[in-house]
């Protein structure tokens, strides 16, 4: 986030300290409203990586299953010859 704000800080230093009270304020709105916007970026990620760990034991499981079901065939084609 240090990058987003490096600009608006450039042009404060800019005008050398003549910054109104306005300007400051608006810099403020703007900062707060990256900031709103990184954490909902960053709940978005968090949500979407426990789904794919989600995904990721599902399919661990599912394989297990499938692993099982092949063992199970086996023994029984076995059985049967």
């Amino acid at each position: 986030m240090g990058k987003l704000l490096a600009p608006a800080a450039a042009v404060l230093l800019a005008l050398g300290g003549c910054a109104t009270k306005g300007d400051v304020d608006q810099l403020r709105s703007d900062i707060a409203g990256l900031r709103s916007q990184a954490e909902t970026v960053d709940a978005k990620a968090s949500r979407a990586e426990a789904a794919a760990q989600q995904a990721a034991a599902a399919a661990a499981q599912a394989q297990a299953a499938a692993q099982r079901a092949d063992a199970a065939v086996t023994q029984t084609d076995q059985g049967n010859q």
